[in-house]
């Protein structure tokens, strides 16, 4: 699983993997032991963790970088706080984490969610390996491929139909009521 795949939708709790689509939403499952499937609909907010980034004092920061260092962290030993240990203390924790985050953006709120995203996704995700070339290096591809692609032979123009060499209109079949 990567974090492409792995969502927040607002009034759930919890974090779900999406599974499918439809035509007015995702259908979703969630990351824990019930794997519950629901579906989406257009008026919930969705928001794909991978979308997500961090304000900082320099530019943002991607959530899987915050995540890659937030591991790095918590192997090393660091404990990750709860939300009874109180506004500074979570700061100065994020601020291990990510030294430059932007005090005024970031709320106490917002780092106590990572954490515990963190804490949701450490089982199912490998931050320390990198995720799969995303979708602007593709995008990166197929503009080159454009650009070196052959010109293709020139198609033959459309032939207009005028209204005397059209086919007839099949006669329109109706039913009659039987008495």
């Amino acid at each position: 699983m990567e974090l492409k795949d792995v969502v927040s939708i607002g009034g759930k709790p919890g974090l779900h993997k999406i599974v499918g689509q439809r035509t007015n939403g995702l259908i979703v499952e969630s990351i824990d032991d019930r794997k519950k499937r629901t579906p989406t609909s257009l008026t919930q907010k969705v928001s794909i963790l991978d979308d997500i980034s961090i304000y900082t004092t320099d530019e943002d920061v991607r959530l899987f970088d915050v995540f890659k260092s937030l591991d790095t962290k918590v192997n090393d030993g660091l404990g990750i706080p709860v939300k009874k240990d109180g506004g500074d203390a979570i700061r100065d924790f994020f601020g291990e984490i990510l030294p430059n985050f932007d005090r005024d953006q970031v709320y106490t709120s917002d780092i106590l969610k990572i954490c515990s995203w963190y804490a949701i996704l450490k089982d199912h995700i490998d931050f320390q390996k990198e995720p799969e070339a995303s979708d602007d290096s593709d995008e990166k591809k197929e503009t080159t491929k454009a650009k070196t692609k052959k010109p293709s032979a020139k198609k033959a123009p459309v032939k207009k139909v005028s209204a005397k060499s059209a086919p007839a209109k099949a006669p329109k079949v109706t039913q009659r009521k039987m008495s």
